[in-house]
């Protein structure tokens, strides 16, 4: 077996369910998950019916390049979208099987198992599969801290030039889970020098890309701000995006990675032996969904809505402010993160989920401690109530 296997950690929410175990939660009141960050708007129904009228496509294997018209889609949305001047179909974009599993094997591709002293920076808090796939890609994570004295924006300059030296590959997640912050064009062109100097890759997650709260200012992108700075190569850059969030289809298992050719010529040649070829009929779902925004504008308002009602009604007990984008409060708890989730969920049937297992312990201090991440993923009329229950519970506790 692998021995590199040893080294990962248990998911967050398998240490959620050990934190809760023995918990007993008031029958009377109906379950409330607020934990995971799974979309439970309803799919559009027009994606639906494309995938349903093109599973002829089950018949055929597919190329892992994928379909031509679905790649010239993608760059289509992707220009329109980060204000770039072009993007090639042919070299520049692939589908992948939503963001997570191109997260994973970009590393496999990228890392060199056989040198020791690589080094992957992840932001921390951070999405998981970063860790994993840095330790199974023979490196070491390295976290750096997003603090809520810095209003939780990752100090990409506090990281000592020893460790740039090391570095081959860096994380970035933006807007961020869990605390929506979006990088800004200087954070992205210190970011780029660096690059330049040690030539290390970063591949940019950009999942909740398309879930923001104004309107008139949309996050800005990896390769928009490569673009705006003269970086039309887009060197050693890859962008990961999906449309479980922007569109409500966690389960089609759809997404895109774009940006330096010659990585993705590399990284296709990885998926071809990884079997990680998207079947025909979920890519002519996905052209569907990539090529329609009516949808897309509609989730946003739901999204908005839920924050806001959110927020007013647990004003007078817990003070919040709408992220520029994602659908997740990160909210200070008034006791350790963990007995606040315990205490949520043995007096009032809900769950959240704690920060510090969405964080490690780095340069002295788990910066996700005293932090619930809540997921506005249900319904209106579940978030009030969500709101009604966290409310009495601090109500109860002061």
């Amino acid at each position: 077996m692998n021995p590199r296997l040893e080294l990962l950690q248990p998911y967050p929410f398998e240490r959620l369910r050990a934190l809760l175990k023995g918990c007993q939660a008031p029958s009377e009141l109906k379950a409330i998950q607020l934990s995971i960050g799974e979309p439970r708007h309803p799919s559009p129904g027009f994606v639906r019916q494309a995938l349903c009228d093109n599973l002829d496509g089950l018949s055929n294997y597919p190329a892992t390049i994928g379909r031509e018209d679905l790649r010239q889609t993608l760059c289509q949305w992707l220009v329109s979208r980060f204000r770039l001047t072009a993007l090639d179909p042919a070299t520049q974009v692939i589908p992948t099987l939503g963001s997570r599993e191109a997260l994973f094997s970009l590393a496999q591709a990228v890392l060199d198992p056989t040198d020791e002293n690589a080094l992957v920076l992840c932001p921390n808090p951070f999405y998981q599969i970063y860790e994993g796939a840095a330790l199974l890609g023979g490196a070491k994570p390295w976290f750096i801290n997003a603090n809520p004295e810095q209003g939780y924006k990752l100090p990409w300059k506090s990281v000592p030039d020893e460790v740039w030296t090391r570095v081959r590959m860096v994380y970035t997640c933006s807007p961020g889970n869990p605390t929506g912050v979006v990088m800004t064009l200087d954070e992205w062109r210190y970011l780029f020098e660096q690059s330049d100097r040690y030539g290390f890759v970063i591949a940019a997650d950009e999942c909740y890309c398309e879930i923001y709260s104004d309107a008139a200012y949309p996050p800005l992108g990896a390769l928009e701000a490569a673009h705006q700075l003269g970086r039309r190569d887009f060197s050693r850059l890859i962008v990961l995006g999906s449309l479980s969030k922007r569109s409500n289809l966690p389960g089609l298992r759809s997404g895109y990675a774009a940006g330096d050719a010659e990585i993705m010529r590399r990284f296709t040649l990885y998926r071809t032996y990884h079997g990680s070829a998207m079947s025909p009929s979920v890519q002519l779902a996905s052209l569907a969904a990539w090529q329609d925004e009516i949808h897309v504008i509609d989730n946003r308002r739901q999204y908005r809505e839920k924050f806001i009602t959110f927020r007013d009604i647990l004003a007078d007990v817990l003070p919040l402010e709408i992220p520029p984008a994602g659908f997740y409060y990160w909210a200070r708890t008034p006791i350790d993160d963990q007995a606040f989730v315990q205490k949520l969920f043995s007096e009032q049937h809900l769950t959240v989920l704690p920060g510090s297992l969405l964080a490690r312990d780095a340069h002295g201090t788990n910066p996700g401690r005293n932090h619930v991440r809540i997921a506005l993923v249900g319904s209106l009329e579940e978030t009030c109530e969500a709101a009604e229950r966290i409310k009495t519970c601090l109500i109860n506790l002061r």
